[in-house]
């Protein structure tokens, strides 16, 4: 665009830099040092000069843009397109299989026939790439020039959010949550992971590395239940979510570390991102499944040259220009959902043989199958038994189960504030059964008198405490029987399954990006070698960040066009709060339940009225402090007599 940086010709012609952005800097690899070389922020460098506009090298007037999938990363990467590309949003098209646009972050039904929901989003306000989206998208019930950023803080500013019950047992009985019981060793095995390097733990589940006691605490019910980790798992995910959620730790039993919108995840977001880019004049045509790609190879690279559909019974090929991009979402975390309701179970036919064949998985298996650079599918949707849970949407009018959920609620259920404030855990529940009710309504016209409730489990293969089976070959109404048991209202029963709509999702890959891992399963977000293929979503590798958020998906849609179009512009490395000297105290002394952490004592007298002295944790008073250092020096000097008396 030599229009726009005329002016600067003799600067950018005299540059190295210019044209050679790293648009996806790796903070973990990165000593940040200035230097004369150093002209761009460091990798995590987040803040207000990464608001600068992306320039591309050349004019995209006439390039067309297909995007591959609805969802979350499919919108980004419509929306950087048009904002950051100077692409004409009349030239993007979506192509998406469904009847519906959104992929995973759904939300619909009503009243009558019951709401749906099959997951919800536990947000946290160091998602900088979703925020840099959404401080720009009109607000959804505020006037202009109001933003959707400006009505989630509105509301999350005046309405903190908390847990009075995280944890229940006991026929509905509120246990005490206050604590981790985190063991020492189980402290230290988790410094450990935090120090091992990423490379070092390709196909590790969590269970190979830690002790029973550790997958037996508090700690783990909290992160497991809020982040849905089983013990077979990833570690090297589980280490990603700690380095990415370290500064809210001490919010993980009570939940106060995080945020949520006011209704759900369909109509906050996706709602008012589509709205902007049909108005600008993206096109999104549903029902079109998109089966392969036909792209060519040679010593210069891989080039999209057309797109293969299956549009009304019959295989349509469209054209892909040279000068022309394609951005796929790869595979699906709520492909082939079963449903259910009150009286029936979901179908469910779990058959390793056959899994990964749907629409949903079939675009990646085919790429895969052309490169390695497209990364190995099979290891995410080969196991549906260590990859499935279940959910169920309970839309319910006034009942016992509405009397009994106001004992867990921080505020009235019925008062539009915060209500259980997220997850409430059932921890003597062989399904590890939770439930929520976030903010009502969670529907924009949802009738005053309706309650819409969400619930889910962990163990998918264990039968029920009062019911005798499985969740998945349960109905509605078996589970909210369920549900009523472990809170205490089962004799009354009658009168919640009377009041009560529920809808039941089966998900067979829900967790399937959380499978272990190696170098190489996952393709990154432009694969090497690819001239005008991005690959966005769920299963993408990024340099730090985790799966499962809606910040992962836009990241890896804003590196695709970043990297595509060659643009002067970085997309900023995580939130560096975890090299936060802060943060890691307080995460110390978190795990250890609050009690002093080695050396806190001395570290408290040295910082004692200086300008570091706010950098300490809360927590005992100085003379506590001193003592527990006095006793901890005592302690040691004893073990080292004993040990040399042998």
């Amino acid at each position: 665009m030599k229009e726009i940086t005329s002016k600067f010709e003799k600067v950018l012609n005299a540059s190295s830099s210019y044209g050679n952005v790293n648009h996806e800097p790796d903070s973990s690899k990165e000593q940040q040092r200035n230097t004369p070389q150093k002209s761009m922020p460091f990798s995590d460098q987040i803040g207000n000069y990464q608001r600068n506009k992306g320039i591309p090298p050349k004019s995209y007037q006439n390039s067309k843009v297909y995007i591959i999938g609805s969802g979350i990363a499919g919108m980004s990467a419509a929306y950087y397109f048009i904002r950051d590309g100077h692409i004409p949003a009349e030239n993007i098209v979506f192509l998406e299989q469904l009847h519906i646009d959104g992929g995973s972050l759904d939300g619909s039904g009503n009243a009558t026939e019951g709401y749906v929901i099959r997951g919800g989003r536990e947000m946290d306000m160091t998602y900088e790439n979703l925020w840099d989206i959404f401080q720009d998208i009109p607000a959804l019930e505020m006037p202009e020039p109001y933003s959707v950023l400006d009505e989630y803080r509105l509301i999350n500013d005046n309405d903190s959010n908390f847990s009075k019950a995280r944890l229940i047992h006991n026929n509905g009985e509120i246990k005490d949550f206050s604590k981790f019981g985190l063991a020492k060793l189980d402290q230290l095995a988790i410094i450990k992971l935090l120090l091992k390097k990423k490379e070092d733990l390709d196909n590790i589940t969590i269970s190979d590395y830690f002790s029973e006691s550790f997958l037996s605490s508090n700690f783990w019910t909290f992160w497991r239940t809020m982040f849905a980790f089983e013990n077979w798992h990833s570690l090297l995910e589980l280490k990603l979510y700690m380095h990415r959620f370290l500064h809210a730790i001490d919010g993980l039993n009570d939940l106060s570390s995080l945020v949520f919108p006011k209704y759900n995840q369909y109509d906050t977001f996706v709602t008012p991102l589509r709205r902007v880019l049909q108005k600008k004049g993206v096109n999104i045509r549903l029902n079109v499944l998109v089966s392969d790609l036909h792209i060519h190879s040679n010593t210069e690279g891989k080039t999209v040259e057309s797109i293969i559909t299956e549009q009304d019974g019959k295989e349509v090929i469209i054209p892909v220009g040279k000068e022309d991009f394609v951005i796929v979402t790869t595979g699906s975390m709520t492909e082939d959902t079963f449903y259910g309701d009150n009286k029936t179970a979901p179908i469910i036919e779990i058959d390793n043989s056959t899994s990964g064949q749907s629409a949903g998985w079939k675009l990646w298996k085919n790429l895969a199958a052309k490169s390695e650079v497209f990364g190995k599918p099979e290891k995410f949707c080969s196991n549906i038994e260590k990859s499935s849970w279940e959910s169920a949407t309970l839309t319910c009018k006034p009942s016992a189960l509405i009397d009994k959920l106001k004992e867990y609620s921080v505020n009235d259920p019925y008062s539009g504030k915060t209500v259980t404030g997220g997850i409430i855990t059932i921890t003597d529940s062989n399904w590890l059964m939770s439930f929520t009710c976030n903010r009502q309504p969670h529907f924009p016209g949802q009738p005053d008198d309706v309650l819409v409730l969400w619930v889910y489990a962990l163990f998918m293969d264990k039968q029920g405490n009062y019911i005798k089976k499985t969740m998945p070959a349960c109905t509605g109404d078996e589970i909210l029987s369920e549900l009523c048991f472990h809170l205490g209202i089962v004799d009354q029963l009658d009168d919640v399954i009377k009041n009560t709509i529920v809808r039941t999702s089966f998900m067979p890959y829900i967790t399937s990006m959380f499978m272990p891992r190696a170098k190489g399963d996952r393709p990154r977000v432009v694969p090497n070698g690819c001239k005008n293929l991005g690959l966005v979503g769920q299963f993408i590798e990024t340099n730090n960040d985790v799966v499962f958020t809606m910040e992962s998906s836009v990241r890896t849609a804003r590196i695709a066009v970043y990297e595509l179009l060659n643009l002067n512009k970085q997309v900023p490395d995580i939130n560096p709060l975890q090299y936060d000297i802060r943060h890691l105290l307080k995460a110390a002394k978190t795990l250890n339940d609050d009690k002093p952490f080695v050396g806190e004592g001395l570290l408290r007298k040295v910082l004692k009225g200086s300008y570091f002295e706010h950098i300490l944790p809360i927590g005992s008073n100085e003379n506590d402090d001193h003592e527990s250092f006095v006793q901890e020096q005592i302690t040691k000097f004893k073990d080292w007599i004993k040990g040399i008396k042998g």
